[in-house]
């Protein structure tokens, strides 16, 4: 379904792309990244209050580089997707999304109904025993002391892919196009081709510089580990994110604001938003809050603009979900996770 070819003519949208050093959405996000940096540098000292197994032993100036570090290699990304698009007819998304008043309501529809799901997920989880559900499993990226069990992760897997992804399509669907909500290829080929360099990059600084356990694991649990990693993933992180946010909401945005640069931005933002009960995340103290929203910032950020440049460049939401999220990086980063949940 999601590499089907449109039967229509390619959209070519008008354009937005005013120079990214006089976008006031870019200047804001660079200035904000700096704050939040200096923000965590006055507050923290030099541990953070995070339990992060990962991080262990680390400072904070070293998590800050971490994160600068990704930052770059989401821009570089970022750069050669557009590169990889530069002849492409560039689909006209705000052309799919509603009149403005309509998109207006919509949008706040959305993140009201989103906000929602997230107190409702964080209600049902903690009455369950468990930690509250949001985008990531516990566990996920920088790992945790506590187990996680079987169940949870199943539960978790479920309520996200009803709540994030099911219910809003239902809903949407029944009044836009797959191509209106960005379900449907306008050229196969050429989303093929960047979804497999995208992949490629991103797979190979995964194994580079993060060295994943994946290739401790042994013959018999990467067989069974792999595909439980990427069946649990797609329906509880991967699934929610590309509908919720990049198939719906994402045109919405660029309808509102005009401007692909604060599309791109907002995306990233949301993103990070959708993140907010990370099982590591503290929120017992204003110092420990502070630290918290900055990290989650500084973790999600950069990679939720990277999904909105992918999905902005093709018109198509699936293609963010093949090159830069479900295999890379949650199959390759959190197989050894999910091995260990499913005791495989």
């Amino acid at each position: 379904m999601q590499l089907t070819r449109s039967t229509t003519a390619p959209e070519t949208k008008p354009d937005r792309r005013a120079s990214l050093p006089r976008s006031w959405a870019v200047w804001a996000a660079a200035l904000g990244w700096l704050a939040v940096c200096a923000l965590v540098l006055a507050v923290a000292g030099d541990r953070l209050p995070f339990a992060w197994p990962a991080g262990t032993g680390q400072k904070t100036a070293d998590h800050l580089l971490e994160a600068n570090i990704g930052l770059v290699e989401a821009l570089l990304l970022m750069a050669l997707v557009c590169l990889l698009t530069r002849w492409r007819a560039r689909p006209d998304l705000a052309a799919r999304a509603p009149e403005r008043a309509q998109a207006l309501r919509e949008t706040l529809l959305l993140l009201a109904y989103g906000a929602a799901g997230l107190t409702l997920g964080y209600v049902l989880a903690r009455a369950l025993g468990w930690h509250p559900f949001g985008f990531h499993l516990a566990g996920t990226l920088y790992g945790t002391h506590e187990h996680v069990t079987a169940a949870e992760a199943v539960t978790w897997a479920l309520y996200n892919l009803v709540v994030y992804a099911l219910v809003p399509l239902l809903y949407f669907r029944r009044r836009y196009t797959t191509e209106q909500l960005c379900l449907r290829s306008a050229d196969r080929r050429a989303d093929a081709v960047l979804i497999a360099v995208v992949l490629v990059a991103e797979s190979v600084v995964q194994f580079l510089v993060l060295e994943p356990e994946l290739l401790d694991l042994g013959g018999r649990r990467l067989l069974l580990g792999l595909p439980l990693a990427f069946t649990l993933y797609l329906a509880g992180a991967v699934l929610p994110a590309m509908i919720f946010i990049y198939a719906i909401l994402l045109p919405r945005i660029l309808k509102l604001t005009g401007s692909t640069a604060a599309t791109v931005v907002l995306g990233g933002l949301t993103y990070t938003a959708f993140h907010l009960w990370d099982a590591w995340t503290r929120f017992g103290s204003p110092d420990d809050a502070v630290l918290s929203v900055a990290f989650l910032l500084l973790t999600y950020f950069a990679p939720g603009m990277m999904k909105s440049v992918l999905t902005l460049r093709t018109g198509n939401a699936w293609v963010h979900v093949w090159a830069y999220h479900a295999l890379a990086p949650h199959t390759l980063a959190d197989t050894p996770h999910v091995v260990h949940i499913f005791r495989v």
